[in-house]
């Protein structure tokens, strides 16, 4: 299965979502992320939670959606809101769509206790989810029964 990550910056959440996909999914799926608005770097603290929590940074890189056109992704995820009201390019058309509506945990303020709490709930709440869909990825299911099963994902 290959999923597509959009975020509009692609520099915290999508980029989580990737690097975790592929530390625990890499074997059936295929994760790659990408912003509408990409600011074209990488947060530094995704990168010191990832490297924190066991997962590699290895080619991580805030990129256009209009790098993928020929990724032909068969699941697109939003993660960002304000990315979910965006219309998708019309090469993602034949993907399906979901939407996951993660916290940002970049845009939170306090102290550095604090601000790790928060990338460690998120990265928490995106392994959780991609344990799900490596079980979904695992059946085989059909568009159908993918697309049920999906639903269920990011409804915790």
């Amino acid at each position: 299965m290959k999923i597509l990550y959009i975020c509009t910056h692609n520099r915290c959440r999508s980029i989580l979502s990737e690097a975790i996909t592929n530390s625990i999914a890499g074997d059936v799926i295929d994760a790659k992320s990408a912003g509408s608005q990409p600011v074209g770097e990488v947060h530094p603290l995704s990168l010191k939670y990832l490297m924190q929590t066991g997962h590699s940074i290895e080619n991580l890189q805030s990129q256009s959606w209009d790098d993928f056109e020929n990724f032909e992704p068969d699941l697109v995820v939003t993660v960002c809101d304000s990315a979910a009201n965006e219309t998708c390019p019309v090469y993602f058309g034949n993907s399906l769509q979901v939407h996951w509506g993660l916290t940002d945990p970049s845009k939170i303020t306090g102290d550095e206790s604090e601000i790790e709490t928060a990338f460690l709930v998120c990265i928490d709440e995106i392994i959780k989810r991609v344990h799900k869909l490596k079980d979904i990825a695992e059946q085989n299911l059909n568009k159908t029964e993918l697309k049920a099963a999906l639903a269920a994902v990011g409804a915790n």
